[in-house]
């Protein structure tokens, strides 16, 4: 009888073409780059970049990051969103000294401004942590993992937090035009880098359990008034929304107002959770899934 040990499986074995031998096959010079109708379409970047082939690149766009985080494990992620201009405390007093020996009275003032903000940084790090040590001792299905826009300041921190003790993080980046490089604590592999900023916000919430707004700018009210938008008309799943430093938050929107005005129902509001503390934070995420 043939020995069929040493037989290749021919059920395992590839029948179509590889399409990444294919782009090797080209010359390693610089033709490879010139425009050339006979190069293959999937390795013709010209053609890719073309305005007719926007659809494709969306398309890629939104598989990418999402076959990343699948083989990764990642299912379930709380979104951190908060302004990227905050630094760490020993930064913030680093600049703070600076400043004083300049004698500039403006300069003075803003590095004060960073040391009293650097409370949110240190905050959002210590928030990160407690989403990882939770997940620690969870089975894959029940994990969650920090997710933030990958940038400095307060997604620096929560990514920080979580990776401090061990978790992978997720950081979205986006290209800009001032260029914008994900912070050091985002997990190489779960590095994801968009060009647009709608399949960007799509993915924030595909795996997004919950939402916490720290302290931030346009960008921060953009991304949460986008998920309180979906939230609301229910074009998404309900979610803790978090709104982390109640005193910026109620100075910055007076939420009362729309209720006031009828551009929003009472009810509305119960979807806010106003906190001042990582583990205030947590705890509503917890009661809201039953942890």
């Amino acid at each position: 009888m043939e020995n069929t040990k040493s037989l290749p499986n021919l059920l395992t074995e590839q029948r179509l073409a590889d399409a990444w031998a294919d782009v090797l096959n080209f010359p390693a010079d610089a033709t490879v780059l010139r425009p050339n109708a006979h190069r293959l379409a999937f390795a013709d970047p010209e053609f890719l970049l073309r305005r007719e082939s926007r659809g494709v690149r969306m398309q890629l766009e939104m598989l990418k990051p999402d076959l990343g985080q699948s083989e990764q494990g990642i299912h379930n992620t709380v979104v951190v969103f908060g302004s990227a201009r905050f630094l760490d405390p020993a930064s913030a007093q680093t600049q703070l000294l600076e400043a004083e020996k300049s004698g500039d009275p403006q300069s003075i003032a803003m590095a004060q401004k960073q040391v009293r903000n650097a409370q949110h940084y240190e905050q959002a790090r210590l928030f990160g942590q407690l989403v990882a040590k939770y997940s620690a001792t969870q089975p894959e299905e029940h994990q969650l993992f920090v997710c933030t826009g990958g940038g400095p300041g307060i997604m620096e921190a929560a990514n920080r937090g979580a990776q401090e003790l061990g978790a992978p993080t997720v950081g979205l980046n986006i290209a800009l035009p001032h260029e914008q490089h994900a912070n050091p604590y985002v997990t190489p592999s779960l590095s994801f880098k968009f060009h647009y900023f709608a399949l960007r916000k799509m993915h924030f919430m595909i795996r997004a359990k919950a939402l916490v707004a720290f302290p931030g700018g346009f960008g921060t009210l953009d991304e949460l008034f986008e998920v309180i938008t979906l939230v609301q008309t229910k074009k998404a799943q309900p979610v803790p929304i978090v709104l982390f430093g109640s005193d910026y938050w109620r100075r910055l929107i007076n939420f009362e107002v729309m209720v006031e005005e009828g551009v929003i129902s009472p009810t509305d509001l119960e979807l806010l959770h106003f906190v001042d503390s990582p583990a205030d934070a947590w705890s509503v995420i917890q009661s809201f899934y039953r942890l």
